[in-house]
């Protein structure tokens, strides 16, 4: 079997396909979340506490300089905002997850719990019973 023909073979794997689509709507629903955070939750959020804009909440640890040369050096800056931010985006991403293996769960159960009617026996079984019942006595 060529490489090619098994690198084929491998990437046709319902699988893979899958795992596929799965990272493609993940970082679409990324950015949506991202957009979500940052333009319609923060800013409220933001207001309510002072007109605070979390994403330039920092804290400088050095701030920026001209060298001797003339060129400048940048401020050191921890951007604390950006972070949380970063970790209400992963609250919403993690709650959405949540729900959707919850409702995942709830049809599966619902799946399992419907067990399947046996068909009832034919005549033949049912007299094929009676005869074996009958020879038992």
């Amino acid at each position: 079997m060529s490489i090619i023909s098994e690198f084929k073979e491998f990437a046709m794997r319902g699988n893979v396909i899958d795992l596929a689509v799965g990272v493609v709507i993940g970082a679409a629903f990324g950015k949506i979340v991202t957009s979500l955070v940052e333009k319609v939750i923060m800013p409220p959020i933001g207001w309510l506490i002072g007109n605070v804009d979390f994403s330039d909440l920092a804290w400088t640890l050095a701030p920026a300089k001209v060298a001797a040369d003339g060129t400048e050096i940048p401020a050191v800056v921890i951007g604390y905002g950006d972070f949380i931010n970063t970790v209400i985006q992963f609250l919403i991403v993690a709650f959405a997850i949540f729900m959707l293996v919850k409702v995942v769960n709830r049809l599966s159960r619902k799946k399992a719990a419907e067990p399947e009617a046996a068909p009832a026996p034919s005549e033949e079984v049912l007299l094929l019973r009676e005869i074996r019942d009958n020879l038992r006595k």
